[in-house]
């Protein structure tokens, strides 16, 4: 009962989540439409929208894709970006104090030194599920990345070479770990490797 529960809730959560994107891709569409309809009033500094406000908004808005693409990502890098544009937009549009806005650049800062230093390289990742008699010559086309093989070589020839040279056991859930991708076992059927998953870093 508590696995079903668990699964639900997961489920539900994920469509909440993707509710709430589209409801708020809705409303970033209709502002951008109304900011470029009302352009003709650009230059009358009078009139809504001066220069600021068309800066605040724009600044709003992408703070507002950002937290679209955090909110079906769930990736480090989405949660930085929305966080740099954030601080960032406080910085440039909120002129309060100078002590504030260098608070502000030194937020940027520590941001910085945070993706550089904590961040490992497979926290950002796209992994793609493919057959494993697919050749490597037609992944590396189809998501650019250099997975290294010799002639007709497919994804199960790469893996198991790999696996083989670092003493790893062949199952589901085993992983090898290149410069910038991995490769792991996503399937078994009837001991042997059916699917394999290519993980991408996309530092």
């Amino acid at each position: 009962m508590k696995k079903y529960a668990k699964a639900f809730l997961k489920s539900l959560t994920t469509a909440l989540e993707y509710i709430i994107a589209a409801l708020l891709a809705g409303g970033i569409i209709i502002m951008i439409v109304q900011v470029v309809g009302s352009f003709s009033h650009l230059t009358d500094i009078s009139k809504y929208p001066n220069y600021e406000d068309l800066l605040t908004v724009c600044f709003n808005l992408i703070i507002g894709v950002e937290m679209i693409r955090m909110l079906y990502l769930h990736t480090p890098i989405t949660v930085f970006e929305v966080l740099l544009f954030a601080i960032a937009r406080q910085v440039i549009i909120d002129h309060s104090s100078p002590v504030n806005s260098l608070l502000g650049v030194i937020a940027i800062a520590i941001l910085f030194a945070t993706r550089k230093f904590l961040f490992v390289t497979f926290d950002e990742a796209e992994k793609t599920i493919f057959r494993a008699n697919q050749k490597v010559r037609h992944v590396n086309r189809l998501i650019h990345v250099n997975i290294p093989y010799e002639n007709d070589e497919t994804l199960l020839d790469v893996i198991t070479k790999k696996l083989k040279e670092e003493d790893t056991e062949i199952g589901t859930g085993a992983c090898t770990y290149f410069s910038d991708f991995g490769l792991r076992v996503a399937k078994i059927t009837d001991g042997k490797i059916t699917r394999i998953e290519v993980i991408r870093s996309i530092h």
